[in-house]
């Protein structure tokens, strides 16, 4: 494996011992636009630390570190390199997850692949402003590569960031009336609006506004389709429309994954402009009908490749795993609503990790809460290929290989926030870093932590001068119980779960703030009244027995298949009245790969029996029975592990009665 770089520092960064921190302050929204709750810090003011650290670690050893070397799609030929091959999506796609992944390390050997795209795109510019490729004039990749290129002037300080965005947003503004946004723009649009605002608070140009409202009227509305949802089955090609080698309908376009799981944050990004209550309060109706007719235990919701129901053997594509938690990243930013961050946990703690090899060097396109085999099949997708949940280079489609790296690095540049009122907000929870400016004074803040594997979380504080401001901790909603310490002192008042506490206090150096939210085993509900067991926002699934197989060898990694060796038919006997008393944890080490089977810091036990007439067919499993179910079997004692760490799974178990 290739080692990671020795440390370099970037412009726009001051030194703190060996390591370089972006500790400016975030810029807040310019009027007539709404103020956020929260607001993002700079790339490169929070830091990974502890198992997150390791994380990103294996992410840049793995493939997403040496994608270029293996993948032509982003290779030397890549049309955003100038060269004649691919030339839309897949390099700024690369970026979006290369360049936070390489700033959040400090790798120089990271930062040097990406410069080579960044330096391509800011000085090969058109006449008229237009950037990219000129191989082809859509909308949609030129909106991520302003995503990447947002991100990058924050963490190194470009000057040429600026000028080559508004350029290219007045040449957009000007041509739109007569090339309208179309196909992925037009259902992608917010993504671009992210990038315009950020814009129109460095420049205060009114035209922008213009762009953010062309952009609104031209793309589609959401909203209207999720206040009539209609897509209440799972998708057939027949009733979307779908035909081989046809472009994709607008039935297809509206039950797409990847364009939902971006559609999440359109609402709460539209009220910034609009200050329609009704805009800022969409977003929940959203995410309860999806979880209503498609939510799956894992905290995605189906989509393989088009929505697919509540059935646990229906798959997800890993590229709405990472799309879903940027717009909830962002969605959490605008509003503030701490439910988002309780969501954002789930999905980033089982099936973010639960789409990739331990090491990372291969991925699924679609993964299952209960999923007997990984192989080359038909079923159970509404319109994927047979390769779907391979583990792989490219399986079924490349985007995910391009795009999956975002997922861990800003979910990292996301666990802490500025509040509107200038106060620091715990948003996630995970071990970290931060450098930041709060009310002129500099701060440094460690999270020492091992969550979601433990109970505790510590603060340790420090403010370079004694510093009033105000501390916000989400509390997440199933924490009932939760207490919170300053200096060994409890704070008053009982922190309500699903909210977020405040201590207003002047904070000195070396203040220490602990937290403990007490996780019990608790049951959720799903398809066929099936059980799911969750502790904390951990997931747990029972690991099949796995018999890897080679299927090829792709350059530099390989595709797999993985073949079931154990029995899985297992109903759960748990009493609904007293779940922590029908379940036992056990604790382990959390150790570096916290993901890992062999690793697992925390398993389950719990009573179950086989369930004979619960089988698989054409390697997948049949839909999960009714609950309650009846089974003569004997009783068994069986372990379950964290989602991720089970590559064959059960997640959603039928109940005994």
């Amino acid at each position: 494996m290739a080692s990671i770089s020795k440390n370099t520092f970037g412009a726009g960064t001051r030194i703190e011992g060996q390591r370089a921190w972006n500790s400016t302050a975030p810029l807040k929204n310019r009027a007539p636009l709404a103020q956020n709750a929260f607001y993002a810090l700079p790339l490169g003011s929070i830091r990974p630390a502890g198992w997150l650290r390791d994380q990103l670690l294996v992410q840049a050893h793995g493939l997403a570190g040496h994608l270029d070397e293996t993948w032509p799609d982003v290779g030397p030929n890549s049309g955003w390199l100038g060269g004649t091959g691919e030339s839309w999506e897949r390099g700024p796609y690369y970026l979006d997850g290369l360049v936070p992944l390489a700033y959040l390390l400090e790798d120089t050997r990271l930062k040097a692949k990406a410069q080579k795209f960044l330096d391509w795109t800011l000085e090969n510019t058109a006449s008229d402003g237009m950037i990219g490729p000129k191989s082809n004039n859509d909308w949609w990749p030129r909106m991520v590569m302003a995503k990447v290129l947002t991100q990058y002037q924050e963490a190194s300080g470009d000057p040429r960031v600026v000028p080559v965005l508004s350029r290219y947003f007045a040449y957009q503004s000007e041509t739109m009336p007569s090339r309208p946004l179309r196909d992925w723009g037009k259902y992608r649009w917010h993504d671009e609006a992210l990038a315009v605002i950020w814009l129109y608070n460095r420049t205060g140009d009114a035209k922008l506004l213009h762009l953010f409202r062309l952009l609104q009227q031209q793309g589609f509305d959401w909203q209207a389709e999720f206040a009539d949802f209609k897509y209440t089955q799972r998708t057939t090609p027949e009733a979307i429309g779908l035909t081989p080698n046809s472009p994709l309908t607008d039935r297809a376009m509206q039950t797409h994954g990847v364009n939902v799981a971006m559609a999440i944050k359109m609402s709460p990004v539209r009220w910034l402009l609009s200050q329609d209550p009704t805009d800022r309060s969409a977003i929940f109706h959203m995410l309860q009908e999806l979880d209503r007719y498609h939510g799956l235990p894992n905290g995605i919701f189906s989509a393989d490749e088009h929505l697919a129901g509540r059935n646990p053997s229906q798959g997800t594509e890993l590229c709405t795993v990472v799309e879903a938690m940027f717009s909830l990243e962002q969605s959490l930013a605008i509003t503030g609503e701490a439910s988002l961050g309780d969501r954002l946990e789930k999905i980033a703690f089982n099936a973010l990790p639960g789409a990739f090899t331990d090491d990372m060097w291969a991925h699924q396109y679609n993964q299952q809460p209960n999923q007997i085999t990984v192989s080359l099949q038909k079923e159970p997708w509404t319109t994927d290929g047979p390769e779907s949940n391979l583990y792989g280079l490219d399986p079924n489609f490349g985007c995910c290989t391009a795009n999956f790296g975002q997922g861990w690095p800003k979910f990292t540049a996301s666990l802490f926030m500025l509040s509107n009122d200038d106060g620091l907000a715990a948003t996630a929870y995970a071990p970290c870093e931060v450098h930041t400016i709060i009310r002129n004074t500099p701060v440094h803040v460690q999270q020492q932590t091992e969550y979601p594997f433990r109970e505790t979380v510590r603060l340790i504080i420090h403010p370079a001068s004694p510093l009033a401001f105000p501390l916000l901790l989400r509390i997440p909603s199933w924490a009932e119980n939760t207490s919170i310490q300053v200096n060994g002192r409890p704070v008053d008042g009982n922190p309500r779960p699903g909210t977020f506490a405040r201590i207003e206090r002047t904070w000195s150096k070396g203040d220490q703030v602990e937290v403990l939210f007490p996780m019990t085993t608790r049951a959720s509900r799903g398809y066929h009244n099936s059980v799911s067991l969750e502790r904390g926002p951990l997931v747990f699934s029972y690991s099949i027995g796995e018999d890897w197989l080679k299927l090829r060898t792709r350059g530099m990694t390989a595709d797999w298949q993985v073949y079931p060796t154990s029995e899985w038919n297992y109903a759960l006997a748990i009493n609904p009245e007293n779940i922590s008393g029908s379940v036992a944890t056990v604790e382990g080490n959390v150790t570096s790969s916290p993901f890992r089977k062999d690793g697992a810091p925390v398993r389950l036990q719990v009573k179950a029996r086989q369930v004979p007439s619960w089988v698989g067919e054409d390697n997948v499993a049949n839909p999960v029975p009714e609950s309650p179910v009846k089974s003569t079997e004997p009783e068994q004692q069986i372990t379950l592990v964290p989602y991720a760490a089970a590559k064959l799974r059960i997640t959603a178990f039928p109940e005994l009665g």
